[in-house]
């Protein structure tokens, strides 16, 4: 993406940060996924990097990327070896000791070095709690970058350390203008439904989940008494749905919900919306790491959508 509108505020505060006399050592780039908030970082990364004069090279390495690493110990030898490897869940602190002994050595081609953390949020609580330490004590020069599309799952202590860049959502207008250039038909229930995520319009394209989206308004307009509906929402994702797909299919039924909770014609509805909203959320983080049988999984995800709209139905006996 060539230019992201949202980014023009976090760019302001950056480089007047970067151009003080003092600049903040740990930043949590902040925002719903989507928001192009990794590009950011790396451009960021390079700005700070950079020395007057000095070329600067396509892999940097004073430019520390984490992220998932290898699954386990077998994965790890085939990364090793050059073969391809099933990546974590999650990071774990065997990633962050690697960055860390990278920290006890000088920058290689100038004054700073920076850590781009992605997704931050994604840290297990070994992991958190290693880089707390170096963010407690950080080396002289060395800048953290932590991508994080739900900063309260972060450790306080770490969000206390860090300087936040909030990222904004998308206009519609905005998203199809993005989607034009990248050559993709904005399709209107994409721009409606992605909620302001560039990211999201993409994959609601991508994995063709126009018919899906028809089918969580159904479950949250009219219900699903027969259990039909759950089982065609299942179907339409697939039993073998990749994980990109169901966090896709995740991310529009919230979208979906928050929408609704923000037109709820009730206040029983409106609670009840949220918390059908907040418990997909959940779902939706704990997916990756637990061993959810994928059909069981998507009906879940029907059944709370289901669960919503039973609070738009009057209670029995009530007139």
């Amino acid at each position: 993406m060539s230019r992201w509108p949202n980014h023009d505020g976090p760019w302001r505060e950056w480089r007047s940060a970067l151009s003080g006399s003092r600049m903040h050592h740990g930043w949590i780039l902040a925002g719903k996924a989507g928001l192009g908030k990794r590009e950011f970082a790396h451009a960021a990364a390079r700005e700070l990097v950079a020395e007057p004069g000095a070329a600067q090279p396509g892999e940097h390495p004073d430019i520390l990327h984490v992220t998932f690493g290898p699954k386990d110990d077998k994965e790890e030898r085939k990364r090793e070896n050059g073969k391809p490897y099933e990546l974590s869940r999650v990071i774990r602190v065997r990633e962050i000791r690697a960055m860390q002994r990278r920290l006890t050595t000088r920058p290689t081609l100038g004054r700073r070095r920076a850590i781009v953390i992605d997704p931050a949020d994604d840290m297990n609580t070994e992991a958190a709690n290693a880089l707390l330490k170096s963010l407690e004590e950080p080396p002289e020069g060395t800048f953290f970058l932590l991508v994080t599309h739900r900063p309260s799952r972060l450790l306080p202590t770490i969000r206390s350390r860090c300087r936040v860049l909030r990222f904004r959502s998308l206009s519609e207008d905005e998203l199809a203008a993005m989607l034009a250039e990248e050559g993709f038909a904005p399709d209107p229930a994409a721009l409606h439904a992605a909620g302001g995520s560039y990211g999201a319009a993409v994959r609601f394209v991508e994995e063709d989940l126009a018919p899906i989206a028809r089918m969580i308004d159904g479950l949250l307009t009219v219900g699903d008494p027969g259990f039909v509906a759950r089982s065609e929402l299942s179907r339409l994702i697939g039993a073998r749905a990749d994980r990109a797909r169901v966090q896709a299919v995740f991310d529009l039924a919230q979208g979906m919900t928050a929408e609704r909770a923000r037109r709820a014609e009730t206040k029983r509805l409106r609670a009840a919306l949220i918390d059908a909203h907040q418990r997909l959320a959940k779902l939706a983080a704990q997916a990756p790491t637990h061993n959810y049988d994928p059909g069981l999984l998507t009906l879940e995800i029907g059944t709370l959508l289901v669960s919503a709209h039973a609070a738009s139905e009057p209670a029995h006996g009530s007139h």
